[in-house]
């Protein structure tokens, strides 16, 4: 995938470097204009008191997905740059691996909302939608699912974190992680609240 990486200078911050050490820095006046080249994900830096409405709209007209890097990220916010046509908002100084994460979920097709925001939207929704369909995972899911695999699913479904799965069923988080990347695939979902929504009876 091809990164470009927007601010209103030309600074590379180390960790988008070592996450992106392809990527291309734009000058946002000059993005907003039209410059730069066609890419998978454009990264815009959202600084310390701008406002998404005045960043945003001129850049998802540009073919590509937008992520916003946040100097100040919250739950408000996020949801803000979603609503707007983000495909997702993360802090401006998140490590390498976690930019990396979010590149992989927004490349397939999902948005990235961080972990926190996403906890609490999958617990909200298994708690509102258990209530309205009590259907039992094992009618919705694929039979090719493994024991484990339907274990781990059912306390995704119920906002259940990595390492809280990992404790319950007394296995390693990457052992989780694994498990995942194998539902998603048998369940045609993207990311963890696609296969909540799934299993408690909506589709997103």
């Amino acid at each position: 995938m091809e990164y470009e990486i927007v601010d209103t200078e030309h600074a590379f911050l180390p960790n988008w470097r070592a996450a992106m050490p392809a990527a291309r820095v734009v000058l946002r006046t000059a993005a907003q204009n039209g410059a730069g080249g066609d890419v998978s994900i454009r990264w815009c830096r959202l600084r310390a008191g701008e406002s998404i409405a005045v960043v945003l709209p001129a850049l998802l007209a540009r073919k590509g997905k937008t992520v916003i890097l946040a100097d100040e990220p919250g739950d408000a916010l996020i949801l803000e740059a979603l609503s707007a046509g983000a495909a997702g908002c993360c802090n401006t100084h998140a490590a390498p691996e976690v930019l990396q994460q979010v590149a992989t979920v927004v490349g397939n097709g999902g948005l990235w909302v961080g972990q926190n925001l996403l906890q609490q939207l999958i617990g909200r929704t298994a708690r509102i939608l258990t209530n309205r369909n009590p259907a039992s995972v094992i009618d919705v899911l694929p039979g090719t699912l493994s024991e484990r695999e339907m274990q781990v699913a059912k306390l995704v479904a119920g906002g259940a974190s990595n390492k809280e799965i990992a404790n319950q069923l007394s296995i390693a988080e990457r052992t989780v992680k694994a498990h995942l990347t194998a539902i998603f695939d048998k369940t045609g979902t993207r990311d963890r609240l696609q296969l909540s929504l799934k299993i408690n009876g909506l589709k997103l």
